[in-house]
């Protein structure tokens, strides 16, 4: 039962050709659809920083954090599915989610030291919501619904990075639907609390339908119900928020974020938590984190990004525990342990 078909090999491609095509017939693609050229990705390399079109990067060496800012659209989505096909790869959930996917795989590959990703927003709430809703509204449409499964791909890769994941709600946000996502997915979210100049910018968090179903994370449930595993008044009160703007205090009382902190004590709280991030164990951060983002069913994804990469392929095969100069054998002797700051 580990394969479905024996075929010769004089009738392999015979075979797999009929398969394709028994496959090919029950899709609801129309056979004459024209695809979109996806364009070489315009990103701008400086040493500190990376700027792609909705999505801008600043690395701080020091503190070996990646601040990841996703910019909100500049106008409203196009009239009709149609004008997406037209908008190629110009479409702003496409464009950023191409963005997002190739900063998540750049900083795993080249920068390998960095320990934290703090995600962030920029851009007016109300556009963001109408794409949400467009998404939705047209989900049945063939490239709509790829967006949208590459949005959940790619929102993915930041379940599964072994560094910390951060996000920071702050004046002139657009956490708004999939691009609240990232709160969700995040070890530790912030938000700040109390009144802003102008009040339009005060931190919001708004959800929509796009929160509750289709961006599942890889044991098969929402982010949102990964969350509140365990306490199912408290996920169908969230689901009752469904597009309301919520300020800090709603937000934390709701348990969408962390922590609310006021101006007074933003700037200190969050300098020492990158501060001590960047000081622990790098290992220990990394077996951590990947033990409190998944909850329930075991799935083939779990099993293997959930925990197992983090531990077995990682940590067990890193000498930052029971190395030479690592933390078990340095214990008691009044010398501090020596850690290989790599994340990846």
């Amino acid at each position: 039962d580990l394969v479905d078909e024996i075929v010769p090999g004089s009738r392999f491609d015979e075979v797999v050709a009929g398969r394709l095509a028994e496959f090919a017939a029950v899709s609801d693609r129309p056979a004459d659809a024209t695809g979109i050229t996806l364009s070489y990705l315009e990103r701008r390399d400086a040493e500190d920083s990376i700027t792609y079109p909705y999505l801008r990067i600043e690395i701080d060496r020091e503190l070996r954090t990646a601040r990841l800012l996703m910019e909100g659209p500049k106008a409203t989505p196009p009239p009709d599915a149609p004008a997406v096909v037209a908008q190629g790869d110009s479409f702003w959930p496409l464009a950023l989610t191409r963005a997002l996917d190739d900063a998540l795989l750049h900083l795993r590959m080249n920068e390998p030291e960095l320990a934290t990703l703090i995600f962030t927003t920029e851009g007016d709430p109300d556009l963001v919501a109408d794409y949400d809703s467009f998404l939705l509204d047209h989900s049945d449409h063939w490239l709509v619904r790829e967006v949208i499964l590459y949005i959940k791909r790619t929102f993915k890769r930041i379940d599964v990075t072994s560094r910390t994941t951060l996000a920071l709600v702050e004046p002139g946000g657009c956490f708004v639907g999939f691009l609240a996502e990232p709160v969700f997915a995040s070890d530790r979210s912030y938000m700040l609390e109390g009144p802003v100049d102008p009040p339009e910018a005060e931190p919001r968090i708004r959800l929509t339908k796009m929160n509750l179903g289709p961006l599942p994370m890889g044991n098969g449930l929402t982010r949102l119900a990964t969350r509140f595993w365990g306490r199912d008044e408290a996920l169908e009160a969230v689901a009752g928020l469904v597009g309301k703007d919520l300020d800090a205090t709603e937000a934390e009382a709701a348990g969408l974020v962390t922590f609310a902190l006021d101006e007074i004590d933003w700037d200190d709280e969050i300098r020492i938590l990158l501060e001590e991030r960047a000081s622990f164990s790098p290992d220990s951060l990394t077996g951590m984190e990947a033990n409190l983002r998944f909850v329930g069913p075991e799935t083939v994804e779990t099993k293997i990004f959930g925990r197992l990469s983090a531990w077995q392929n990682w940590v067990f095969q890193r000498p930052n525990a029971s190395g030479e100069r690592g933390a078990l054998r340095s214990y008691g002797t009044g010398q501090r342990p020596e850690f290989n700051r790599e994340r990846v």
